[in-house]
């Protein structure tokens, strides 16, 4: 049986009331299993779910109570949640290791309203920058825009890496359904073997190249972009170049230098985080194959779920308590890791996203005071879909020593309309969940091998393997059907839940210094390898560059 591990470590300094009450009642409510819950809670299944647009969230199968639902809520409020959502929504530089605003909400909002960051209003210039994007997919979707030698645009090759990569390939996948006959590429890591693997399926003349990089010096993505240049001109004229590259950065000179005209050059603002980015200029390849229609519904569905977080209270808050039962888990209960569930193969890349989005967001170990934090902060965020998934590693999951939340999501309505293979997908969906709330007990197990004649003998040795303790929580997401719209908000969901756990731990969730070590030491080495000089190292380093520049030679 998995024991309760408790982790609470020191309190986070910002809410010490709320948290010592939340550690008491955690020693009192991990006496009780969930089966328990749901005998001495009347109506449980309602009282912790909520409705909301075309999203049923039911959170009963968790460790919780009313009592935890209140002293969470008391926990948020201490934190001055609500001042802090405002901040978001308003343009405050929340960001405050980089002084930057994070308003990736801006780029769908449907407000008209001005938003002033650093006396600018930003809106217009979203604005424009959208009708930029729906303006070349809809010419490129129409054939109105040709290659140079008057070919129809057929492929568009999407280069980055991140969140420039992630969230376009996350979501051209989760809409397949709704995409065009153009087919789209992704090429993000430095790997030579996967780029010339695209490459070679390509017809310059029907490409066109997209180089996202807010910086215009990501390593990966420049790397790349260069070597697709060059062969792209080996097979094209020069004053070809300009009608099949294409630029997303803030650095606008830097695209310039790199031969991009400056029309096909889409501007990422100061305020956009990467992983954030799929809303704007980043989701150009998005655009392009789903239409700007559905993009828009895209916006529309996010936006929504913006209104929803910023004006609903609390205890009826789908983000709050979402993050709120993820914050439970982590610093009460020991679970470290979180699955995340699609019951849609058209959702596989899902769990990669929101690691991205989660992990590089809240993976801090620095309060907001620049001091060493002791508590637990970010979640491992991983998982796969569906019924892939159960025959993988739910038997950890089920009968493993770890304790994992998950999220199941799923759909009521399949888009292909095939409705006894959804039934039987959600069946599957609700099976699970069940299965790891309630368990097997023994008795049920001696029963169940009674009836299929076994001995005594062979029962007492086969009984404790096909025994499961059950207790073990979830959530479970289902929504009406994929559309364009439903997906945007579930993004958002996500989005709005990391926010808030980084509120709780009193972290900054908009910066990645971490990233930033690796990437320097990698350019380093790089350097020093073309030199064939590598002694500013350490042994194991040394040893390993020396092994890689031997092999090379045979």
């Amino acid at each position: 049986m998995i024991k309760n591990s408790f982790f609470s470590g020191n309190i986070p300094p910002n809410c010490p009331n709320a948290w010592d009450k939340l550690k008491s009642h955690h020693k009192e409510l991990s006496k009780k299993s969930l089966s328990e819950l749901f005998s001495s809670q009347k109506n449980r299944e309602k009282d912790l779910s909520l409705e909301w647009e075309d999203f049923f969230i039911d959170f009963s199968k968790n460790r919780i109570n009313s009592v935890t639902i209140d002293l969470l809520n008391d926990l948020v409020n201490e934190l001055n949640l609500g001042e802090n959502i405002n901040a978001l929504f308003s343009g405050s530089k929340i960001n405050e290791t980089e002084n930057r605003s994070v308003l990736h909400t801006a780029l769908r909002s449907e407000k008209k309203d001005p938003l002033l960051v650093d006396g600018d209003n930003i809106m217009s210039a979203v604005e424009q920058n959208k009708q930029k994007m729906y303006s070349l997919s809809k010419k490129i979707i129409d054939g109105d825009y040709k290659g140079f030698s008057g070919k129809l645009i057929k492929n568009i090759v999407n280069v980055g890496i991140g969140g420039s990569n992630l969230g376009p390939v996350f979501v051209n996948e989760a809409l397949k359904f709704y995409s065009n006959d153009i087919n789209l590429h992704f090429i993000s890591n430095i790997e030579g073997d996967h780029l010339f693997e695209v490459l070679k399926s390509l017809d310059p003349e029907s490409t066109i190249f997209i180089i996202a990089s807010k910086t215009f010096t990501t390593q990966e993505t420049i790397t790349n972009a260069e070597i697709i240049k060059d062969w792209f001109l080996q097979k094209m004229p020069e004053n070809a170049f300009g009608k099949h590259f294409f630029a997303v950065t803030s650095k606008i000179n830097k695209a310039k230098a790199f031969e991009i005209l400056d029309e096909n050059i889409f501007h990422i603002a100061d305020w956009t985080g990467g992983r954030f980015s799929l809303w704007g200029p980043v989701g150009i390849a998005i655009c392009i194959s789903i239409g700007p229609n559905n993009f828009e519904s895209l916006l529309n569905g996010a936006y929504s779920m913006d209104r929803h977080f910023r004006n609903t209270e609390f205890k009826k808050n789908i983000p709050v308590i979402l993050a709120l039962i993820s914050v439970w888990y982590n610093n009460f209960w020991g679970a470290d890791s979180e699955a995340i569930i699609p019951y849609s193969e058209y959702l596989k890349y899902f769990p990669s996203y929101l690691q991205q989005a989660s992990m590089e967001s809240n993976g801090k170990n620095i309060n907001r005071s620049g001091e060493k934090i002791s508590y637990q902060t970010g979640n491992i965020i991983w998982g796969s879909t569906g019924t892939n998934a159960q025959h993988a590693f739910f038997q950890l999951l089920h009968q493993g020593t770890k304790f994992i939340p998950i999220d199941f999501i799923g759909f009521v309505k399949s888009l292909h309309k095939e409705d006894n293979q959804q039934d039987k997908l959600i069946s599957n969906l609700f099976g699970q969940a069940e299965a790891l709330m309630l368990g097997k007990s023994k008795s049920q197990v001696i029963r169940e091998l009674e009836k299929k004649g076994l001995s005594k003998k062979e029962i007492l040795k086969l009984a404790p393997f096909k025994i499961f303790d059950g207790n073990r929580p979830s959530n479970t997401i289902m929504i009406k059907q994929l559309t364009p719209y439903n997906l945007g908000a579930l993004i958002a969901l996500y989005e709005h839940k990391i926010f808030v756990q980084g509120i709780i731990w009193n972290i900054f969730s908009f910066d990645q210094w971490g990233v930033e070590l690796g990437k320097e030491l990698a350019n380093k080495i790089y350097d020093d390898i073309s030199k064939n000089s590598f002694k500013d190292y350490d042994s194991s380093t040394k040893q390993l560059i020396k092994f890689y520049l031997n092999t090379k030679k045979d």
